[in-house]
């Protein structure tokens, strides 16, 4: 109940920029849940991604600056996402969130808050080794998830996939191409995920981090905690900032890296 109090609390009273409530690509006011296709199901008609990030697995954002983007998994529970997002707020900096649908049917408002403020990737639907699915069950978890997301935050989503256990083939990345989802893996994860008692602490999760710093680098992290409630990622998120910004280097938003939607050619146009 702490935890949903103090995500209502960041969609309300300024807590989310107002700037931010509208979803990327909407031309005039908020995007609508299963905008874009018609359906609901594939990547939406807003802005898609550059050849540069189609073909192979993306572990590092094509570009030669001293650029960083940060992003954030959610498929467990909701413990860190508050503090997560308040770390963002404060900082006035953004980052990618990649819940999997059925993270998004179980918290909904976790993921409106997520989506209020950042764009929101998709990390499948229940989670599952893609190398084990057919091209038709691989399709199946990508529209589950962007339907969930879609319900839960009431945007569009954007057109990045993140594959679960970063586990990738060159026939399931083409599968997730042809959907129209770019393939955003990452260059290095914190592992603050395995937590505590899997021997990791903030400190050791945020030196991960800063030690892949680089051009063009996508951290990973996770909002959920390990069972016990303890988010070290949350914990270690200012001290990764804080070394990037001490190197140099300037945090992205991936939607930089999209190609912007064409305008519609109005009817009768030459």
């Amino acid at each position: 109940m702490r935890r949903r109090t103090a995500l209502a609390a960041l969609l309300a009273a300024g807590a989310v920029p107002a700037s931010a409530r509208l979803a990327y690509g909407a031309a005039g006011g908020p995007a609508r849940a299963g905008a874009g296709t018609g359906t609901g199901t594939e990547a939406g008609g807003g802005p898609r991604p550059p050849a540069s990030l189609l073909g192979e697995e993306i572990r590092r954002l094509p570009t030669s600056r001293r650029e960083v983007a940060l992003t954030f998994n959610a498929a467990w529970d909701e413990a860190g996402i508050a503090e997560v997002l308040e770390v963002l707020r404060r900082r006035g900096l953004p980052a990618t969130f990649f819940p999997t649908g059925a993270f998004a049917d179980a918290h909904p408002a976790a993921v409106r808050a997520m989506g209020a403020a950042h764009g929101l990737g998709n990390h499948s639907y229940s989670h599952p080794f893609f190398d084990d699915l057919d091209t038709q069950e691989r399709a199946e978890e990508v529209r589950r998830a962007d339907a969930a997301i879609r319900r839960a935050s009431g945007t569009e989503p954007l057109p990045f996939f993140r594959f679960p256990y970063s586990s990738t083939t060159e026939e399931s990345v083409a599968d997730v191409n042809d959907l129209g989802y770019a393939a955003i893996e990452f260059t290095a994860d914190t592992n603050g995920y395995l937590g505590p008692q899997g021997g990791m602490t903030a400190a050791a999760a945020a030196g991960r981090a800063i030690d892949a710093l680089g051009p063009g680098a996508i951290i990973q992290m996770h909002v959920g905690s390990s069972g016990d409630g303890v988010v070290l990622d949350a914990e270690a998120l200012p001290l990764v900032i804080d070394a990037a910004e001490e190197e140099g280097y300037r945090i992205v938003d991936l939607r930089e890296f999209l190609v912007p939607a064409r305008a519609a050619t109005p009817s009768g146009a030459a």
